[in-house]
């Protein structure tokens, strides 16, 4: 019997094999049915986080930016997918090489990891000007804001987490750098997401910088949406996340080194919620770029460094212990309002933001920022020289002076008077205090209040409205009476601070409705933007408006003529003794406040106390510098004889 020989084709054997292997592989399929697959149906445990995750959703106030390229948040929390093949961005490294790996990396490339390696955007981030927000608006045009929820647990711990990770392109605080990621946290007593939609949360945490913002659910300060959904506001510029709308202080990693503003918030963003799976191992296989680890942005020097992803931080694996260790109750807001001069939180987010541009500008051209520093060490010592010193007799008063001799006399007169003039300004540093002493007392009435959030916001009015309106007030009464102490001094009077002040005091009301009317008309010129010119020669020409009201009787338009005629006569002396001497007075208190918060780890509440301390013992230099000018050019005014004959001014000439 022939035997047949049957000859298989290699197609039949290829399609054998397959069928063979999808036998064997179609169980491990579907135990791993779980892991995110495009377009499979979701099991019941990702239908639970999908729910969990949209009901606390957070909504997001960025603040307001009323026009392109000006104050506010251009940058919305971005769907990372729109930096993904995008030919604007490029694939750099590795470690510190700046070689270009590949033009529009897609997340097939990121799921390498590639650890130090880093993208690039178009741009430098230590001179961004409006580049990144121009960049960013063309590639985001038409997609969805998004945040990436994640729905974990930590390894013997009892809890559950709900992770919203915030993407921004650009991080546009004092360490400027490309890409930013923030966090909110809301956390369960529960084991799984099922547990947890039946339950209230325990507590929340808002990322700020490297450090976390912790809120038990139900606390006044979390304002929370249809029940809800948590409330953030994240600083303008640096994204932080924050509880309320305010101006915060930070001077380390954690806090952030600089002032975070959130104030003028807008109505609320509700992102999209992107669910990443909860398995680790399908994380990669959802979303690829979660699985790198090198750095979201240009590499450059120190903190301009762009960051790495999520998937480096603590949290992502550790997020209970993060709050734990890492959270705090409370971040510092800088008082609403204080007397001009006392604020060294107010003075160190201005000098931190302007030592910021300088550094910056100083890494890009550091040839030029030394000849600028050289310059201006020229100036100063010009200036110095270009002025008399002496003789420097503080009396009699009514005597012609140089700037050098007025400046001289001032001091003297100071020193021979310290206690006189420290007490004079007493009253000053006790309201400097006022502030720090409303913070506290605004948190702990706050704790009190069982989450009523109007009540709280019509404390804060009320007390940031009394500040404001005594600060004014304070100063003006104090300058005046160091005024009328120096009078009484020249004219060999008994003078004590209470006389001082009683002096004051005869002609306080015209002298505040002068000054009230002078604020309000420098204020609406200021508010047109176009007078503003007009609002600064305004404001010099009020300069000498004090004495004219407490020595000449005046008030209202007759002083303010009367003060402008005046200036107009030696109006450089005028500018350089009075205003930038007020400047140099207003900025010491302030300044050694902040070498205190940069030198010390005293509370910001107690820097803030010293630097209206030292501003209040300073004040009456304002006060006798403004008199010391305003008795020159009234001198002058009466009798101006040659510069040869200065010495023959006789004394009995007298002030008005």
């Amino acid at each position: 019997m022939e035997r047949t020989v049957t000859r298989l084709r290699p197609r039949f054997l290829l399609g054998m094999l397959a069928t063979s292997l999808a036998v064997l592989v179609a169980p491990a399929a579907s135990a791993s049915a779980g892991l995110a697959t495009p377009g499979a149906a979701p099991t019941a445990s990702e239908a639970d986080e999908q729910a969990l995750a949209e009901r606390y959703a957070p909504v997001v106030r960025l603040v307001k930016q009323p026009e392109s390229c000006g104050p506010g948040e251009p940058f919305v929390p971005t769907d990372v997918d729109t930096l993904l093949g995008n030919d604007t961005v490029a694939l750099r490294g590795p470690w510190d090489t700046d070689d270009l790996v590949k033009i529009a990396p897609t997340e097939d490339d990121l799921r390498r990891g590639l650890t130090g390696y880093h993208l690039d955007f178009p741009g430098d981030p230590l001179d961004p000007e409006c580049s990144y927000e121009e960049w960013s608006d063309e590639q985001t045009d038409g997609s969805t804001a998004t945040t990436y929820a994640r729905v974990v647990s930590e390894p013997g711990r009892q809890g559950l987490a709900v992770q919203y990770w915030l993407y921004y392109p650009f991080n546009d605080f004092t360490n400027k750098h490309e890409s930013d990621w923030e966090m909110v946290q809301v956390e369960f007593a529960a084991s799984d997401a099922a547990t947890a939609l039946t339950q209230e949360p325990t507590r929340v945490g808002y990322s700020q910088h490297e450090g976390v913002e912790v809120a038990q659910w139900g606390d006044v300060k979390l304002e929370v949406v249809d029940g809800t959904h948590p409330v953030v506001h994240p600083a303008a510029g640096s994204h932080a996340n924050y509880y309320d709308a305010a101006l915060f202080l930070g001077r380390s990693g954690q806090q952030g080194f600089g002032c975070d503003d959130t104030r003028a918030p807008g109505s609320g963003l509700r992102p999209a919620v992107a669910l990443v799976p909860s398995e680790t191992a399908a994380v990669g296989a959802a979303y690829p770029w979660l699985d790198y680890t090198g750095r979201w942005g240009q590499r450059e020097k120190s903190f301009y460094n762009g960051p790495t992803g999520p998937n480096t931080k603590d949290q992502w694996t550790a997020p209970l212990t993060w709050t734990d260790t890492e959270g705090v109750d409370t971040a510092y807001a800088v008082p609403a309002s204080g007397l001009f001069g006392t604020q060294a939180t107010g003075a160190f987010c201005g000098i931190v933001a302007t030592g910021s541009d300088v550094l910056r500008a100083t890494v890009n051209n550091p040839s030029w920022a030394a000849l600028a520093l050289g310059a201006l060490a020229a100036l100063i010592a010009w200036l110095v020289r270009r002025t008399t010193w002496s003789p420097s007799a503080p009396l009699r008063l009514a005597r012609r002076r140089s700037t050098g001799q007025v400046v001289a006399s001032v001091w003297r007169m100071y020193l021979r008077h310290a206690p006189l003039f420290a007490g004079i300004g007493l009253p000053i540093a006790v309201a400097t205090l006022l502030p720090g002493v409303a913070t506290v007392w605004m948190t702990s009435t706050a704790e009190s209040l069982d989450g009523n959030q109007t009540l709280y916001g019509a404390i804060v009015n009320v007390a940031g409205l009394a500040l404001v309106l005594l600060s004014p007030i304070t100063l003006s009464i104090a300058e005046a009476a160091a005024m009328v102490a120096v009078r009484g001094i020249d004219e060999g009077r008994p003078v004590g601070i209470g006389r001082a002040y009683r002096g004051a005091l005869r002609r306080a009301v015209p002298l505040l409705l002068t000054q009230a009317a002078i604020a309000v008309v420098l204020i609406a010129c200021t508010a047109t933007v176009l007078l503003i010119p007009v609002a600064v020669v305004g404001l010099v020409l009020c300069l000498l408006v004090t004495p004219v009201v407490l020595f000449e009787k005046l008030s209202g338009w007759s002083a303010v003529t009367r003060s402008a005629r005046l200036v107009r006569q030696r109006w450089v002396k005028v500018v350089v003794l009075v205003a930038l001497t007020t400047g140099l007075v207003l900025a010491v208190g302030p300044l050694l406040g902040t070498v205190l918060i940069l030198g010390t780890s005293l509370p910001f509440a107690v820097s803030n106390a010293v630097a209206g301390i030292v501003y209040a013992l300073l004040v009456p230099l304002v006060a006798l510098n403004t008199l010391y000018v305003y008795a020159d050019v009234v001198v002058r005014e009466q009798i101006d004889p040659p510069a040869d004959k200065v010495s023959e001014l006789p004394a009995e000439v007298t002030l008005a």
